[in-house]
């Protein structure tokens, strides 16, 4: 198979089509949240519209586990395509939703589709791309969300500007069949076949579990008090399934969740990583924006692209991040790439009283380079760490991890905010500033947190024979 890495490869189609099927996820990540208010024109429901967001992120992150485990036993290429299927059914019935509850059921059911194809497009670049290659090809599928984080919201405006908002949804469709369809042509594998004891308790108590416990974290504090019936009730309940469904694990001969991923020292301490990576991403995306405009007045485009320079840093890094462990390890890139990001957070935070476009996107850009290296290193030591039959498992903790952070971070960062603007309906701009600043120094700890988890590393040595499987299938 030839070495090179770009579109004229052997291995450039397979590596197009996962960048058009990631394009589907960060896509909608970005597009929807400008049409907000001419959806909620036209269909009401006002108080639930953020249920258009954490539905969609709770249905993703429960899921991912399970099709982890499934793309290891059956393979990634029927996974990936159930996922395109579910997204571009969900999207075709957010496409036609008549109210604002059956649009949010129908993101549930986009939520169900992505929870399959971002992990299985970072599998398939684990099974097809060598060591030495799988940074600069993750720095491809990265800049598929630079471009999305640009290109997203000016969609969204413009649909929304025009009384078009249904198209933020109908849009998914060419994609989804170019993606669907490139897959089909392009991604042949082998996979052995054997009888296998599809663990259905433990992926259902998994699911749930997950599903109460994301769903008390995301509306804690918001839709009711963290101390009423509902909250307690969740946490409660959702503990409790949790910790069934470890007794189950341990018992199953093919468990959903194998529980080795979390006592073998680097895949725990990348998963660590990948929770402060997703709380992180979260706390900037989320306040980033509403720090500048409700400071500044600036627009949101304008605040949309100070924070797209966090999404333009990430890619050049993680694409260099490789010249990177090849030769210092893994831990010592992770360690970089902490310590680059904790300068990015500081600057952030430090100057977060004295509100400038120029400085967050300055801040922004080196956070985002430190995060390339950060997430990127983590995410392919762990991968390198198994062999095929527990790869998939292993990227989708990492994955699974990161919506977690999300779901933890904004919850935690909600809480910091609401108790400086107070309930306020119409917070002035110095109250914003206040606010936006203590979430940015909860952010700066929070990139202390993660750094630690990478000091913890252990040194593992790389394998610079690591070859990528045929992409035709296994050996």
């Amino acid at each position: 198979m030839s070495s090179d890495v770009g579109f004229r490869s052997e291995r450039g189609p397979i590596l197009a089509s996962l960048m058009v099927t990631t394009g589907l996820v960060a896509i909608d990540a970005t597009v929807l949240a400008t049409a907000v208010p001419t959806i909620v024109d036209e269909l009401g429901g006002f108080s639930q519209f953020p249920w258009l967001f954490s539905v969609y992120l709770l249905a993703q992150a429960v899921t991912v586990p399970i099709y982890a485990k499934l793309s290891d036993l059956f393979g990634r290429k029927p996974i990936i395509l159930i996922g395109i299927g579910l997204f571009l059914l969900g999207s075709i019935l957010c496409g036609f939703a008549w109210s604002m509850p059956a649009l949010i059921a129908f993101r549930a059911l986009q939520g169900l589709g992505a929870g399959a194809v971002q992990p299985m497009s970072i599998t398939i670049l684990g099974d097809i791309y060598s060591l030495a290659e799988r940074a600069r090809v993750q720095g491809y599928v990265a800049s598929v969300w630079a471009v999305s984080s640009v290109v997203g919201p000016g969609l969204g405006g413009l649909f929304a500007q025009f009384d078009a908002w249904r198209w933020v949804f109908f849009i998914n469709i060419p994609l989804c069949l170019l993606s669907g369809w490139m897959l089909v042509r392009h991604f042949h594998e082998k996979v052995e076949r054997r009888s296998h004891r599809i663990d259905y308790l433990g992926a259902g108590l998994l699911a749930v579990s997950m599903t109460l416990l994301i769903l008390a974290v995301l509306e804690g504090g918001q839709a009711w008090a963290w101390n009423s019936w509902q909250s307690i009730g969740a946490f409660g309940v959702g503990g409790a399934l949790l910790v069934a469904f470890v007794l189950v694990e341990r018992r199953a001969s093919e468990p959903i969740l194998p529980l080795w991923v979390f006592t073998r020292p680097l895949l725990l301490t990348t998963t660590i990583v990948g929770l402060g990576v997703g709380a992180l991403i979260i706390g900037l995306t989320s306040y980033v924006p509403t720090y500048l405009e409700g400071s500044l007045g600036v627009m949101p485009l304008i605040a949309g692209l100070a924070l797209a320079a966090l999404t333009l840093g990430w890619p050049m890094s993680a694409a260099f991040s490789g010249h990177f462990y090849l030769r210092i390890g893994f831990r010592n890139t992770a360690l970089i790439g902490a310590v680059v990001t904790l300068v990015g957070a500081a600057l952030l935070a430090g100057f977060a009283t004295t509100p400038s476009v120029a400085l967050v996107s300055i801040a922004s850009f080196i956070i985002g380079l430190g995060m390339g290296l950060l997430a990127s290193s983590t995410l392919i030591a762990a991968q390198s760490s198994v062999e095929w039959n527990e790869r998939g498992v292993v990227t989708g903790t990492n994955m699974f991890a990161r919506s977690l952070g999300s779901a933890v971070g904004v919850a935690i960062f909600g809480a910091i905010a609401n108790a400086v603007f107070r309930d306020a309906p119409n917070p002035s701009p110095d109250v914003i500033v206040a606010g936006s600043a203590a979430v940015f120094l909860a952010v700066l700890v929070a990139v202390v947190a993660t750094g630690l988890a990478a000091f913890a590393m252990p040194r593992t040595p790389v394998d610079r024979t690591d070859a990528p499987l045929p992409a035709d299938g296994r050996e």
